[in-house]
């Protein structure tokens, strides 16, 4: 029976992600909602980033693990959005074997540090031991496993609250924060202006918020819809990386667009 002395580097992705965002280089991620881990391997090849949304969609466990194992195989970096800060909604992601976590609809500064203390084992933060897959079943545990998880696991939280909005030059001095991502769209209804992303409210907030990232050496995400001039228009003003529309929108709109052209020449 073989060993393996010299373990696979499971963080190469997020290593990958993280160096190119250092070099300037704006990262482009799709979002998985299906599934079905075929989505991610076959979106993997596409994107800088794959970003898996347990926000908002009923992504069970067992499809979790099954699409970060494709996008591993991939050598993709992975974010999974989750819609709390706690160790019981982060432990089990992180477990799993993704590179990083998204925290929506935070709202405080204890918040932030919450999600940052939970994500880094100690001393730097107060995660919980059982890493089964990023270790490699424990073939790569102790000191240097915790070490490298601390050092690279990516760590934001989306600006989408008029209460994160007030406290955003805090919230990105943050220790180990390593990116903000804004939510233009319920940033907007946060701020009375729902729907209306291009509103000057809702712009000078979203200026605010990147300036106040920049000033503090924090990456700025987005999430946004699959709308190419939106995105080039965002990275134009700042924006270091993006969750680019999602699995089911490339498909609805690339056939709409198919059966329309069809249409129109019969």
């Amino acid at each position: 029976m073989g060993s393996q002395s010299s373990p696979p580097d499971l963080f190469h992705g997020m290593r990958h992600f993280r160096a190119r965002l250092a070099a300037g280089i704006p990262q482009i991620g799709a979002a998985v909602t299906f599934n079905d881990p075929l989505v991610s391997d076959a979106l993997a090849d596409s994107v800088d980033l794959l970003w898996y949304d347990l926000e908002h969609t009923a992504l069970d466990p067992a499809a979790l693990n099954a699409h970060l194992l494709a996008a591993r195989g991939k050598l993709t970096a992975t974010i999974v959005r989750v819609a709390d800060v706690h160790p019981s909604v982060l432990k089990p992601v992180l477990d799993a074997g993704a590179s990083g976590v998204v925290a929506a609809q935070v709202r405080t500064v204890d918040e932030v540090q919450q999600l940052v203390r939970n994500c880094m084992y100690p001393p730097d933060g107060q995660r919980g031991a059982g890493p089964r897959v990023p270790s490699n079943f424990g073939r790569a545990g102790g000191d240097a496993y915790t070490k490298a998880a601390n050092e690279t696991i990516f760590t934001s939280v989306m600006i989408e609250t008029a209460e994160a909005l007030d406290a955003i030059e805090q919230i990105v001095r943050v220790p180990r924060l390593d990116s903000i991502v804004l939510g233009p769209y319920d940033l907007s209804g946060a701020i009375d202006q729902l729907g209306r992303v291009d509103s000057p409210a809702v712009t000078g907030a979203i200026d605010r918020v990147i300036a106040a990232a920049k000033s503090a050496n924090v990456h700025v995400g987005m999430g946004m819809p699959a709308n190419a001039d939106f995105a080039a228009a965002m990275i134009a003003r700042g924006v270091n990386w993006v969750q680019f529309g999602s699995d089911y929108e490339y498909m609805i709109q690339h056939l709409d667009a198919d059966v329309a052209a069809i249409r129109s020449r019969s």
